[in-house]
């Protein structure tokens, strides 16, 4: 034959041939939801008042309001791959599987639209 062996063949390659980039971006989103994290737990800690008009006024600040945004993506991008992988680890039949990833862009998406569009609601308009 001459192509090798079978391990030399396939080395470096897993089953749909891109599970070190699924792999990364589970890494960089878990990176960016520890940064963001700790800054949203900093500024509760300086805020003070949890009241409605304060946090209002927090939120309403551009630096805040991005911050709180890309938290929002990066959490909801992060549950996202992670669910992927248990959905196509632990379920076998291929419609179910199917079932269950469109029902999981759905969930994420609409969430995380749902967050961006009350964060900039709070930010923009003062009123979710």
């Amino acid at each position: 034959m001459g192509n090798g062996t079978s391990i030399g063949r396939v080395r470096g390659l897993g089953a749909a041939h891109e599970g070190p980039h699924h792999w990364l971006v589970q890494r960089f989103t878990a990176v960016g939801n520890v940064v963001l994290m700790s800054w949203l737990l900093v500024s509760f800690v300086m805020l003070g008042d949890f009241g409605y008009a304060s946090v209002t006024k927090w939120l309403s600040q551009p630096v805040s309001a991005t911050a709180m945004i890309l938290l929002v993506v990066s959490l909801f991008w992060h549950a996202r791959l992670g669910l992927q992988v248990l959905i196509e680890d632990y379920l076998h039949d291929a419609g179910t599987k199917f079932g269950a990833l469109v029902a999981l862009n759905l969930a994420t998406i609409g969430g995380g639209a749902f967050a961006i569009f009350s964060v900039a609601a709070l930010a923009f308009g003062g009123q979710a």
